[in-house]
């Protein structure tokens, strides 16, 4: 006989692709599963078309892989931007605190993460072989890590400087100074701190 406390299918369902958002347990995707079915119908279907919208609307940007409505984004798409410089980012969203300090011109490229040996992050998923081809074409003379303070951030730093040392030695490599907090991501630090890191990067 079943459990009088079993979740009825659909809400199951729900909850277990709730659970796997970043952030979301078991009991939190369930608490939210509930708000939801307490929702009007109209505003549940609204979040439903949302999602769907989000899918089918946003692409990955074919130069810097940052997320565009268009295949180029407005950054990349911008002719007065500094071509000579070249911020490494972990994800997309570094991108709009940097865009908020205004002090960089330059360009961007995404990686995709950083490297954690113990989350199973090699450098063969992140898109060091984009960089390569980046630097190769001779127009970058400067590399700014903006990766955070954390510990894989410090992986990914050391795996970058040393392969351009030995691949690209002509390229200045850079990171936001120390002003940003041990163990932050970039994301979230706030913009007066990002603005003084950016401003007095380091030679790494």
């Amino acid at each position: 006989m079943a459990s009088q406390t079993t979740l009825p299918v659909p809400l199951a369902e729900l909850v277990d692709q709730l659970a796997k958002l970043p952030g979301l347990g078991p009991k939190s995707a369930l608490k939210v599963a509930m708000t939801l079915l307490e929702w009007p119908r109209p505003r549940a279907d609204g979040l439903g078309e949302a999602i769907l919208r989000l899918r089918e609307r946003l692409c990955l940007c074919v130069h810097c892989a940052s997320l565009s409505e268009t295949p180029v984004c407005p950054v990349c798409a911008d002719p007065t931007r500094n071509g000579e410089q070249l911020c490494l980012v972990a994800q997309w969203d570094a991108i709009m605190q940097m865009e908020e300090t205004g002090l960089y011109a330059g360009r961007y490229l995404v990686l995709g993460g950083l490297l954690d040996p113990l989350e199973g992050v090699s450098p063969g998923q992140l898109r060091l072989d984009v960089l390569r081809a980046k630097l190769a074409e001779g127009a970058v003379t400067e590399c700014i890590l903006a990766l955070g303070a954390t510990l894989a951030a410090e992986t990914t730093a050391s795996h970058i400087k040393n392969l351009l040392e030995r691949e690209f030695p002509a390229v200045r490599l850079t990171r936001l100074a120390q002003g940003i907090p041990l163990g932050a991501e970039v994301k979230y630090v706030d913009k007066e701190t990002l603005s003084q890191s950016l401003r007095y990067r380091q030679d790494l």
